[in-house]
């Protein structure tokens, strides 16, 4: 598969003068640093019998950077490709455009969904309800990954030292993969928390995982229904948020059996779905605990 480098040089920050009031004191001229948000648009180009054709998919507003990660992780959290071996190029358009090649048999169907993506909802324009639905056969094995509660509440604050553009901005989602032993595996940032999950499963697809089913999945926003869906696509069982699910991400969530924890604090925790992969104590959660 042709793969440029990934390029951390693009920029994600950009300056802008600011004029900063605090109450009784004089206002004061200074430079802000602000996380860029542009338009990506994601292009597949693929075999239909002996023509080539080139289709657009979505458009996101995202901060520029891991781009070819971005894509690739949208076009298998979404379904539309299951197996990274199917991509045979990555090409970065001067247009803002990512054109990815692909090979073999797609499914069609999820590529009739044309949607436009902005940085805080990533499944508004969906052509129908029923576009919200799950196309893969999934099966989350429930004895794993365990996490004690003491690790769970602890992940804030080791996904949080590690962005590094909040640190300067302020204004970016994080993602965050753990593994069964508890050791963060990667983090990513992004102005929309969809495309940062997005470019978290991309980065790990083009760095080799071909199984996700042993992992846990921070993100430092609310859970969406998108959010959930992603994980539970990308085989990831065990989700926790910094904010709120939603109701229909705690349906989702306790139809396939994946643990959702929301309001995730240093000393606190509300647990929505799958209380057999938490320990406490030693042990598990009885299974009746939720649900």
């Amino acid at each position: 598969m042709e793969r440029k480098p990934i390029d951390f040089t693009e920029p994600s920050i950009r300056d802008f003068g600011v004029q900063r009031h605090v109450c009784l004191n004089q206002p004061t001229d200074d430079v802000d640093h602000l996380a860029i948000e542009e338009p990506l648009e994601i292009v597949l180009r693929f075999r239909r019998g002996a023509t080539l054709v080139r289709k657009p998919i979505s458009i996101t507003m995202r901060t520029p950077g891991q781009d070819q990660e971005l894509a690739v992780g949208f076009l298998y959290t979404e379904g539309i490709v299951h197996h990274r071996e199917v991509i045979e190029a990555l090409v970065h358009g001067t247009d803002s455009s990512m054109t990815v090649t692909v090979r073999g048999h797609l499914d069609l169907t999820r590529l009739e969904r044309h949607f436009y993506t902005s940085s805080s909802c990533g499944v508004c324009g969906k052509t129908s309800l029923t576009a919200l639905g799950m196309n893969r056969e999934i099966h989350l094995d429930p004895s794993r990954p365990k996490h004690p509660v003491e690790f769970l509440v602890q992940t804030p604050h080791m996904v949080r030292a590690e962005q590094s553009i909040f640190d300067r901005t302020g204004g970016l989602h994080a993602a965050a993969l753990f593994d069964p032993d508890g050791n963060l595996v990667r983090v990513c940032e992004d102005i929309g928390r969809h495309n940062a999950v997005d470019k978290l499963v991309g980065a790990e697809l083009l760095a080799g995982r071909t199984d996700f089913s042993d992992l846990l999945l921070f993100v430092s926003g609310r859970a969406g229904f998108e959010l959930v869906q992603k994980s539970i696509m990308t085989g990831i069982p065990f989700m926790t948020a910094v904010g709120a699910p939603s109701s229909l991400s705690v349906e989702l969530a306790r139809k396939y059996g994946s643990t959702l924890i929301g309001f995730v604090r240093e000393n606190r925790f509300n647990l929505y779905s799958g209380a057999d992969r938490i320990l406490e104590n030693g042990k598990a959660l009885p299974a009746d605990k939720v649900d």
